[in-house]
């Protein structure tokens, strides 16, 4: 069985969907109630592979919402609570999703593993950071020749290149698909000269120098609100793949000619779900797609790979992510591609 632990976008979000699965007194609460609510789980789930296997899930609500970012403790017991649930549950892998990783990454919470009476399991959780990265590159390989943005010939810039999952993907970029050039943007400069080092290349540049020159970005960082983005010093065309949390690039640079932003880490399964959650996240088929890091749950329990596949930082290997990439393409994953935008825009 495999479990999914996410949260809503934002307070609001989070009471309208209470009302809506009937915890009336958890959504009329203020922040504070919700500061103090413990984690539900909402829904179970089958699904089906194209290999034929069907395999049971579960989504767990973790009472999280961005406005409780600012409250160490709260946010740090609202993940760990809802592993402790995960792991009553009897679930044998669970992703965490959205905050609850970056919490779980950010607060160290590998110093917290005693919850009350249990003792959480480490193996039964996974970060899903393999899957995101292996679809976050997929995606540069398939969308940039759709722009007739050649790879050989082309600078990809990867903003937050040290965390876990841009430094994966840098080191996908230069060892499997033969980019001109890597511009690594990042907030600390050690980390930054570390990874170089590791690569055998790259240029460590600030964003203000990046964009301009590069063909591809590549954004797995959180975006400052007051950030700005000036789409006239962009490269045309340019393909910008939003790999960050929230998903707010397109606001940025929305309607600019040129200019092509995709939601990374995003895949689509083969068939529909049957589920209500994801429309949480605003998907565009709430049924079908999801983020890539809930994907690695399924993934993982469809393999009966039962480890915490991705954790830590910066111990993503290319090895690890060919094989959840295999698996993702093998059980009816595919990743989004700009395929329908420039078809419309064609039209």
């Amino acid at each position: 069985m495999f479990g999914l632990i996410g949260h809503s976008t934002s307070f609001e979000a989070a009471r309208r969907k209470a009302l809506e699965l009937g915890f009336d007194h958890i959504a009329e609460g203020d922040l504070d109630v919700w500061c103090s609510a413990p984690p539900q789980l909402v829904e179970h789930l089958e699904v089906t592979s194209l290999t034929g296997k069907t395999i049971e899930g579960a989504y767990i609500d973790s009472c999280f919402v961005p406005e409780m970012l600012s409250r160490f403790k709260t946010a740090r017991r609202k993940v760990l609570n809802a592993m402790e649930l995960a792991q009553k549950k009897g679930i044998n892998i669970t992703a965490l999703g959205g905050f609850t990783s970056i919490i779980f990454e950010n607060f160290n919470l590998l110093k917290h593993q005693t919850i009350r009476s249990t003792t959480l399991e480490w193996e039964r959780f996974t970060t899903g950071n393999t899957h995101t990265a292996w679809v976050i590159s997929r995606q540069v390989e398939i969308n940039a020749p759709l722009l007739g943005i050649d790879l050989s010939k082309a600078r990809v810039a990867v903003v937050g290149a040290t965390g876990d999952i841009g430094s994966a993907v840098c080191r996908w970029l230069t060892q499997r698909t033969g980019i001109k050039e890597l511009l690594m943007v990042a907030r600390q400069q050690q980390p930054l000269t570390d990874l170089r080092e590791e690569l055998g290349g790259g240029r460590i540049l600030s964003l203000d120098e990046a964009l301009p020159e590069a063909d591809v970005v590549v954004w797995v960082a959180s975006m400052p609100r007051t950030l700005e983005i000036d789409a006239d010093r962009l490269q045309k065309p340019c393909l910008m793949i939003d790999g960050g949390y929230p998903k707010n690039l397109d606001s940025r640079v929305a309607g600019e000619g040129g200019v092509h932003v995709l939601k990374g880490g995003i895949v689509e399964f083969g068939s529909d779900i049957g589920w209500t959650m994801m429309e949480i996240a605003e998907m565009e088929k709430p049924q079908r797609q999801m983020f890539a890091c809930f994907a690695e749950a399924i993934l993982l329990e469809f393999e009966a790979c039962h480890t915490n596949f991705s954790w830590g930082r910066n111990n993503i290997t290319l090895e690890k992510m060919d094989f959840i990439g295999a698996a993702s393409m093998r059980h009816g994953f595919k990743t989004l591609n700009l395929q329908g935008q420039l078809q419309a825009a064609a039209a």
